[in-house]
C-alpha cells in the first residue's frame, strides 16, 4: 500500500469534498445561481472548521490523530483570515482525503455522517 503524507491527504480531500457537494448540488440544484450559493455554502473554510467540530465524536482515535496532524499542517493564509478556522478546514480536508485514499468505505460512512449536517434549504 502507498504511504501518503498529510500534505497529499489536504490536496486531494480538498478536491473530493467539492466534487462531493458539486455532486449533491446538481441533483438539489436547477439553476446555475442555486448551484453557485449551494456550492460556497459548504465549500468554505468555515463551514468545514465547523462541520468537524461537530462530527469529532463519529471519529475513531486514529481518525482523530489524522485531523490532530492535519490541524498542525503549515498553511499560508492572507491576513485577513482566521487561522483556527483555516487550520481545522485543513484538517478536515485532510480527513476527506486520507479516507479516499486509503478506505473508499470509511469514506461513504463519513459523507453519511456528514450529510445530516447539509442543510436542505
Amino acid at each position: 500500500m502507498v504511504e501518503y503524507n498529510i500534505k497529499q491527504c489536504a490536496y486531494i480531500g480538498d478536491a473530493v469534498w467539492e466534487l462531493y457537494i458539486r455532486e449533491l448540488c446538481v441533483q438539489k440544484c436547477k439553476v446555475q445561481k442555486a448551484m453557485h450559493n449551494f456550492g460556497i455554502k459548504y465549500v468554505n473554510a468555515k463551514f468545514q472548521a465547523d462541520l468537524l467540530n461537530q462530527i469529532t465524536d463519529f471519529l475513531t482515535d486514529d481518525e482523530r490523530e489524522i485531523v490532530r496532524r492535519g490541524r498542525n499542517l503549515k498553511i499560508s493564509i492572507n491576513k485577513k483570515s482566521n487561522p483556527q478556522i483555516h487550520s481545522l478546514a485543513s484538517a478536515f480536508e485532510v480527513l476527506v482525503g486520507y479516507f479516499y485514499l486509503n478506505d473508499k468505505k470509511r469514506l461513504s460512512e463519513f459523507f453519511e455522517i456528514v450529510k445530516k449536517y447539509l442543510n436542505d434549504d
